[in-house]
């Protein structure tokens, strides 16, 4: 009677090891090591204030040419209209039953949108447009949700003081801001 139930063990025992090991061959292998300098090239955090802006500038005339080069097709001609996210023109606040969600009636931070834009788009080469060409984005973005001038320069400087309607639309956090 203890043989079977030692075979039994001892099977069960090798059933759950070879499943074990065919787990670890299948698990996927993700991630690679990165060095200092590669991480330095992502760390480009953009706070509400301002921190971690880059130097640069750009008006919306400017980046009216590059919204129709890289954004236009998507987001439609003055970001409405087409299959993505509408980025202007929101009627609904965010009160309403189906309220608007554009930039310029939901997001609380000017700042905000350079960070997304710098590191979002354009989307077939995230991350390659210039900090000049970010802001200026950014600045048609504004201009076309009616917050800002069309020769507005937007800049490290100009950028965190634009107030967003939304400003106060969010709950904030308690988490302490790395130092200036």
């Amino acid at each position: 009677m203890r043989e079977p139930r030692a075979l039994a063990a001892g099977l069960l025992l090798a059933w759950a090891g070879g499943a074990a090991a065919a787990e670890a061959l299948q698990a996927p292998r993700l991630g690679r090591p990165v060095d200092a300098q590669e991480v330095a090239r992502w760390d480009l955090s953009v706070f509400p204030d301002g921190r971690g802006l880059p130097a640069g500038r750009g008006n919306a005339a400017e980046g009216a040419i590059l919204f129709r080069q890289h954004c236009a097709a998507c987001h439609g001609a003055g970001g409405r209209g087409a299959s993505a996210e509408e980025l202007a023109g929101g009627t609904e606040p965010l009160t309403s039953p189906t309220p608007d969600k554009t930039i310029g009636l939901y997001w609380p931070y000017a700042t905000t949108v350079f960070d997304f834009v710098r590191r979002a788009k354009p989307m077939t080469a995230p991350g390659t447009l210039s900090a000049d060409e970010v802001y200026a984005l950014t600045a048609y973005l504004l201009y076309a949700n009616g917050l800002l001038g069309e020769t507005d320069e937007m800049d490290a400087r100009t950028l965190p003081r634009l107030r967003m309607p939304n400003r106060d639309g969010f709950t904030g956090i308690d988490a302490t801001l790395p130092p200036r």
